[in-house]
């Protein structure tokens, strides 16, 4: 049996925040850096660099509740299409750990 290829309650209008932020950076002429740059500026919290955004855009880190407001405002995307994006994220994430088959190491 297939499984379905968005799980249950997914918006299937709304891209992973791996491709959002990305996309909508983009748009706005901004590179990675002058992204955290400008979150750094409007959140008056200087504890995001190019590095992080380039996290968030590969995938290898969800931007938390806090910082997803902040790239709303930054990059013009209504705050729910931010937050949709990471749950997006989070499940494609799930379904991937559950795709992988799991293997018992042997001690030498």
């Amino acid at each position: 049996m297939l499984k379905a290829a968005h799980p249950a309650g997914e918006h299937l209008d709304t891209p992973p925040i791996t491709a959002l932020i990305p996309q909508a950076r983009r748009e706005h002429g901004l590179t990675q850096r002058a992204l955290a740059d400008l979150l750094c500026e409007i959140s008056q919290n200087d504890s995001i660099t190019r590095e992080e955004v380039s996290r968030w855009e590969r995938g290898k880190r969800i931007p938390g509740p806090y910082w997803r407001a902040w790239i709303s405002a930054a990059l013009d995307v209504p705050h729910a299409e931010v937050d949709r994006a990471a749950v997006v994220e989070r499940a494609s994430r799930r379904a991937r750990t559950e795709d992988r088959p799991h293997t018992v190491g042997t001690v030498g």
